[in-house]
């Protein structure tokens, strides 16, 4: 087999997407897994979480317990006696996604214990502990007292530490730190020697474990941390608000750092990013260096954002010059940081830009925007913060790290493709399509069809990407105040998708997690088949934004319906309301099952041409539409507007022959951007939020 990349998947050592399909079943079982860590059915051990009261431990418990109480594991949470009832606060959240009864069901199968921190309660042996999840607070002494008295009492007891910043050689166990929200986050950076049972259990209950080398903090919380710092370090020398900071670090890269701290809790957020800091700072230097100001934040424990900040008295602009200098003070000691992990290799490349966006809230990944500004644009960033932070040159700085970006790790961030000499797979690691997926999915094309691979499978990456929620709205910000770059961007992102339908013999799209909507959704009904898991949600959910549909969704899928299922599309466009895919099959779908079905059917049809199922061909002449259905009263005004500019965009696109239907939707698309409902609708709102004072 060949690759562009190695694939995420075998970070975890569980093999290969096209391993995946070749087997027509998943690398990992829950049902084994659970019986080699917690033993058979009748003598499941229990796993412990100890901490269970704190934010961490408490959130890991709906999160682990859901999953696996049904499979006879017993939770149990240990914490000290008058501790706050986190686990309890978890419920209402708890009852919200499962429903009250299966709320009830999990609820009542945790067992709480108190205990004095010196020795465990004579009960728990009764349970037979088999995994211990640590989430005590960050005190390293304390830490490994705890492990020696599980150890002395369950010697072959399985312990993953949640910590922030020590390295599993400090503490002697392994690491399985989560992101917040901790109860619905699945993101777990791991340390281990090698990948676990209890990693590929993770992986099989639809976690998402991530390995990282073992060095301090990880690769979450330099970036975190680390860009608190660099916005405490620009408030020290501009005195700007910190909510004014916030406001240009998330324009300038997408998170709110002081927000979030107090978002998670003040006194245990700003300990930890201080104590990450500081352990950091003892080991590399000044660049880590905790502010006074973050001290004082640890000691005090007081909130980043006090109720009476101001904010609607202040409210004002940044110079370009002053603007330009804020982003060395913030861009600039993030890409040094980087620079520091790429030299540790402390992750997959792919990882440690995935971690900064679905951990960090980066609208970009880290590696996403030093790729998108170039070796010498970086370079130049990191040495004018030098100037304005001379300390920062003293060490942790590799920019011979940044002389890689042409090679295929660099470039292929998002988007891998494999194949075997027949057949090829293109996955997909990002869950909303953007420009970076848009020419990473070309490249991967364009090698595919280099190694002369005719038949290919689309598909997410059974790994970091666990659903495809449709396009990047960010992407959309210029085109709200220029049609143009709208447009552009819908004839672009659409000529890529009609690439999957031209030039292969054979494409077939694998919808395999929760849900597929939007422009996701658009991508992979190009292929000339579409299979997905059988309670998979798919939708169009641009009505509701409001937007109009942009890789082709308003003729594409009419085009390949019969007469008689259209008005099932039309309804789809113009309510937003999603379907499952066992209830599109042969309008929208051409195969829904469990998974290994798809996954078995998807190779039949890529090698052996399997004729049983007979691809629906996409009509390339004009089609009259009758757009007479029975729709639910619109919810608002924008809705209304939003319905009637749809179908003036279905009746024109499919008025036309295929050929000439692309430009006459991106038109559409691209023109009710610029307007006032999109304007004012959730895109335009979001990008006032972003963009504003």
């Amino acid at each position: 087999m060949k690759a562009m990349r190695q694939s995420t998947l075998e970070t975890l050592g569980l093999g290969t997407v096209l391993e995946i399909f070749r087997r027509g079943s998943l690398p990992a079982n829950i049902n084994t897994l659970t019986d080699e860590i917690f033993g058979d059915a009748n003598s499941r051990g229990a796993l412990v979480i100890s901490g269970a009261n704190g934010i961490v431990g408490a959130g890991k418990m709906m999160q682990l317990g859901s999953r696996l109480i049904p499979s006879g594991v017993t939770m149990v949470g240990l914490d000290f006696a008058g501790a706050p009832d986190g686990i309890g606060q978890q419920y209402q959240s708890l009852m919200a996604a499962f429903g009250k009864p299966k709320a009830d069901a999990i609820m009542s199968d945790i067992i709480r214990f108190n205990y004095d921190g010196r020795s465990l309660p004579r009960r728990l042996r009764e349970l037979r502990p088999r995994f211990l999840l640590e989430a005590i607070p960050e005190i390293i002494d304390v830490k490994k007292s705890h492990y020696a008295i599980f150890r002395q009492t369950f010697p072959d007891i399985e312990i993953r530490s949640v910590t922030s910043g020590f390295p599993s050689a400090e503490l002697g166990v392994g690491i399985a730190h989560p992101a917040f929200p901790h109860e619905i986050n699945k993101i777990w950076e791991t340390v281990e020697e090698k990948p676990s049972a209890i990693t590929h259990l993770f992986w099989a209950m639809g976690l998402v474990p991530i390995p990282v080398s073992d060095h301090w903090s990880f690769v979450l919380d330099v970036l975190f941390c680390g860009l608190t710092l660099a916005a405490l370090r620009y408030h020290k020398v501009s005195n700007t608000p910190y909510w004014k900071i916030d406001k240009y670090v998330r324009r300038t890269l997408g998170p709110n750092p002081f927000r979030a701290h107090d978002a998670i809790g003040a006194r245990g957020a700003n300990f930890l990013t201080w104590s990450c800091l500081y352990h950091l700072s003892q080991e590399y230097g000044p660049l880590f260096a905790p502010s006074k100001d973050l001290e004082y934040h640890k000691d005090s424990g007081q909130d980043w954002y006090p109720l009476n900040h101001f904010r609607p008295l202040v409210n004002w602009q940044l110079s370009n010059e002053a603007n330009d200098e804020f982003s060395d003070w913030i861009l600039g000691p993030i890409i040094q940081m980087t620079s520091l992990m790429l030299y540790e290799k402390r992750s997959h490349l792919s990882h440690i830009n995935a971690i900064g966006e679905l951990c960090a809230q980066f609208r970009k990944g880290i590696l996403a925007v030093i790729r998108n500004m170039g070796a010498d644009a970086a370079i130049e960033r990191v040495q004018a913060y030098h100037r304005l932070y001379p300390q920062a040159a003293t060490g942790c700085w590799y920019p011979q790290t940044l002389a890689s970006l042409d090679e295929a790790s660099w470039q292929q961030l998002y988007v891998n493709a494999e194949h075997d000499g027949e057949v090829g797979v293109i996955s997909i690691s990002r869950e909303s399509y953007n420009s970076d997926v848009d020419a990473e999915l070309n490249r991967a094309i364009d090698w595919l069809k280099s190694e002369k691979i005719a038949n290919v499978i689309i598909t997410s990456d059974f790994h970091l990407s666990t659903q495809m929620v449709g396009a990047d709205t960010d992407e959309f910000y210029p085109a709200l105040r220029d049609a143009a770059r709208g447009i552009a961007i819908s004839s672009s992102w659409s000529k890529t998708a009609r690439r999957l339908y031209e030039d292969f013999s054979i494409s077939v799209g694998v919808i395999n997690g929760k849900r597929c909507l939007g422009g996701m959704l658009e991508l992979m009904m190009h292929c000339h088949y579409l299979i997905a898991v059988e309670d998979a949600s798919l939708g169009m959910p641009e009505v509701t934004l409001p937007v109009i549909p942009g890789m082709e969704g308003c003729h594409w899928p009419l085009r390949k319906a019969s007469s008689k299922d259209r008005p099932k599309i039309l309804h789809m466009l113009l309510t937003g309301q999603n379907v499952k895919a066992k209830d599109a099959m042969e309008w929208l779908v051409d195969f829904a099952g469990p998974i290994d079905d798809c996954l078995k059917m998807a190779w039949k049809l890529v090698v052996t041409k399997d004729q049983r199922l007979v691809s629906r061909s996409v009509y390339e002449d004009t089609i009259d539409i009758v757009v007479d259905i029975n729709l639910p009263v619109a919810q608002n005004p924008a809705i209304e507007s939003a319905r009637k500019a749809i179908i003036d965009c279905i009746r024109q696109s499919c008025n036309v022959p295929l050929k000439e239907a692309l430009a006459i939707q991106a038109k559409h698309s691209g023109v009710f951007m610029a307007g006032p409902i999109c304007n004012n609708g959730v895109i335009g709102n979001d990008a006032a939020k972003v963009l504003g004072a």
